[in-house]
């Protein structure tokens, strides 16, 4: 039962009991609600900002510990891209040399992989940086791993066709010369004996009487013969493969025909003394991917060492071309 409240009247002097109208009772009750939410709502937000809940702290241990994994993810990664580029450097410097192949360009071996909303999806987390670098990092190595793999199945390709290669690259001097006393002009620049100036001489001179026998330096197939007055005179072009191509000036007899196929020391010509020559020789010049490249480097099947030395000493001195 509530209790009654009485207030003194100063005008009759008298308690009088206090009637409390349903309006004050309800004013009373919700301003005690209000004063309630006022005062819960302050701990709440308190407790929200300074204190942490279980389950914010058991996320936040998860959260830390994602964060270490990444971090060792991304160690991980490093470790596999030094891999990587240490099988790139022998592919390019080992593997491919050994089979006189062109190395992999670097823009295609560090091509970029997918586009710019690739990552988009990632953006506007917490963590979405470390995420986004990390799988960026694993979409490089997975670009350059696709890249290596297409070029260990060239290199195989090669590997098994390294015998056919050998027999095609010219390893052999042209004509009959284990004295070594027909080579009279090398590669490089040398004095014209016409025009009595330093010109750059892209092969190598033989001097031989005419009719002596000129050989295939390696297989191939005959891919050009010219006759001609002028320049090299009549000329004989043989396509090795590989890149490589060989040819033979100043020629007095072809001994085969356009599109013929031909094998290291068989017989392709005799020496002549046409075009711009001043007496019977074989000009010889080797073309590696359209470049020419010195012939000496190329005897390898015909010298001994002591033989290659003494060559590598003769074409240094100055001589004068024949052509």
């Amino acid at each position: 039962m509530s209790k009654v409240k009485y207030k003194f009247n100063k005008k009759s002097l008298q308690f009088e009991e206090v009637k409390v109208t349903i309006k004050a009772m309800v004013l009373k009750i919700f301003s005690v609600i209000a004063t309630g939410l006022v005062f819960a709502s302050i701990v709440i937000f308190l407790a929200y900002t300074f204190l942490d809940s279980p389950k914010e702290k058991m996320l936040k241990r998860e959260i830390a510990q994602y964060e270490l994994q990444f971090q060792l993810i991304n160690e991980r990664i490093q470790q596999y891209d030094a891999v990587i580029s240490d099988l790139a450097d022998r592919d390019d410097n080992i593997y491919r040399v050994i089979f006189e192949a062109e190395p992999v360009p670097n823009a295609i071996r560090k091509a970029g992989f997918g586009g710019a909303d690739r990552y988009s999806k990632l953006e506007g987390y917490k963590n979405s940086e470390i995420i986004i670098s990390t799988i960026k990092k694993l979409d490089k190595m997975h670009g350059e791993l696709v890249v290596q793999s297409k070029s260990f199945d060239e290199v195989y390709n090669m590997a098994k066709n390294k015998s056919e290669m050998l027999t095609c690259i010219p390893a052999i001097q042209p004509l009959n010369n284990k004295n070594l006393k027909r080579l009279s002009s090398y590669y490089g620049f040398r004095t014209d004996p016409i025009y009595k100036v330093k010109k750059f001489h892209p092969g190598i001179d033989f001097s031989a009487p005419t009719g002596t026998e000129i050989y295939a330096t390696g297989d191939g197939v005959v891919k050009e013969i010219q006759k001609s007055r002028r320049g090299y005179g009549n000329k004989l072009v043989i396509d090795h493969g590989y890149g490589y191509e060989t040819m033979y000036a100043h020629l007095h007899e072809f001994k085969v025909r356009k599109g013929q196929k031909v094998t290291r020391g068989q017989l392709i010509a005799t020496v002549g003394n046409t075009g711009k020559s001043t007496a019977p020789h074989l000009h010889y010049e080797i073309r590696k991917n359209d470049k020419r490249v010195n012939p000496i480097y190329y005897f390898f099947n015909d010298l001994t060492p002591e033989e290659y030395e003494t060559v590598l000493d003769l074409s240094t001195r100055p001589t004068q071309s024949m052509d």
